[in-house]
């Protein structure tokens, strides 16, 4: 079988404020790298990975967005056809934590269909925490998603993330291949593909298969 083989590809949402180590997860995850000099996120980027969740494989496109509110608009017209999201908050940052109802609510407004969420708390490693552990666990079961802490820095849990989600994608994805197909034009969601591999998206700025 091809190594490019895989049974869906699926557009996975970073979301969070801006310096809660959106992409410092994202680089560790896809590159095990960390960058100690902070630069935002200009806008999105993404990167790419295929991972194997039991029988299948999934190609997750991983969107990384900014968190900044002057990029807000922006980042919205990526929101459709996501199926993932991953929201992240910093445990050193109560802002961010708070705010993160605020990003629930812009996917709720913006995405026609219900999503596969994590809550992740970054900067577990840190000493100085603002947000406590049962603060986290008691806001994702109200949003009835999985709630997990990492450290991008020392790469604790980093992997977890993914492997919690793509679990729940695959069992999303396979009830919805079970489901009657209806007219295609009247599909709004366009959220997964079937091994189509010439369905790439146009990167905004850069892109990384990793």
């Amino acid at each position: 079988m091809s190594n490019s083989y895989y049974d869906w590809l699926v557009k996975v949402i970073v979301l969070g404020d801006s310096g809660v180590g959106k992409t410092n997860i994202l680089t560790q995850y896809c590159d095990q790298k960390f960058s100690q000099n902070y630069m935002a996120t200009i806008g999105v980027d993404f990167k790419i990975k295929t991972i194997t969740v039991e029988d299948k494989k999934i190609k997750l496109q991983i969107w990384d967005t900014a968190g900044q509110e002057r990029f807000r608009n922006i980042t919205q017209t990526y929101y459709k056809g996501a199926f993932g999201i991953i929201f992240v908050y910093s445990i050193v940052d109560r802002n961010s934590f708070n705010n993160v109802e605020t990003w629930i609510k812009s996917i709720t407004e913006n995405t026609t269909d219900e999503v596969c969420s994590i809550l992740v708390g970054n900067k577990m490693d840190s000493q100085d925490r603002r947000v406590q552990s049962s603060e986290g666990q008691a806001l994702a079961t109200k949003y009835k998603m999985p709630f997990i802490e990492t450290s991008a820095l020392e790469n604790k849990n980093i992997q977890n993330i993914f492997d919690i989600l793509g679990l729940n994608l695959k069992k999303r994805l396979e009830n919805e291949s079970q489901k009657p197909q209806v007219n295609a034009e009247n599909q709004s969601s366009n959220q997964f593909k079937l091994n189509q591999e010439t369905a790439k998206p146009q990167p905004p700025q850069s892109s990384c298969n990793c």
